[in-house]
C-alpha cells in the first residue's frame, strides 16, 4: 500500500517506528504523516462525522477529512502531522471532545 518506486520523485525515510492506532501497534516511518502511515497499514477511515465514514481528502491540511486525536489531542490534521515513536492515534467521531 506504500509507492517505493517513482519515475520522478524519490523518498526519503527516516528510521521505522512503533504506534498504536485505536489500540493496535503498527508501524511507519518517522517524519512522514501519519495518515500515510496509516494508509500503507491499509487504514482508510480517519474519522466519522454525522455518521459517515472520512477518509483522506486533500492531503494537504486544508480540509477536516482527516481530524484525529493523537497523544489525547484532538482535531490533528494528521495529513500533515509527522509521524513520531509511541504515538497514540485515535478516530475521532464528530467534532472531537474538549477536556479542560
Amino acid at each position: 500500500m506504500r509507492i517505493t518506486d517513482h519515475p520522478v520523485l524519490e523518498f526519503e525515510h527516516g528510521p521505522k517506528v512503533q504506534f498504536t492506532f485505536e489500540g493496535k501497534t503498527y508501524e511507519g516511518y518517522e517524519g512522514e504523516p501519519i495518515a500515510a502511515a496509516l494508509h500503507a497499514a491499509g487504514v482508510k477511515k480517519l474519522r466519522e462525522h454525522d455518521g459517515r465514514p472520512r477518509g483522506l481528502f486533500c492531503a494537504i491540511g486544508n480540509c477536516s477529512s482527516c481530524l484525529m486525536e493523537v497523544n489525547g489531542v484532538t482535531n490533528v490534521r494528521v495529513c500533515i502531522e509527522p509521524l513520531k515513536a509511541d504515538m497514540v492515534v485515535r478516530l475521532q467521531t464528530g467534532h472531537g471532545r474538549l477536556e479542560f
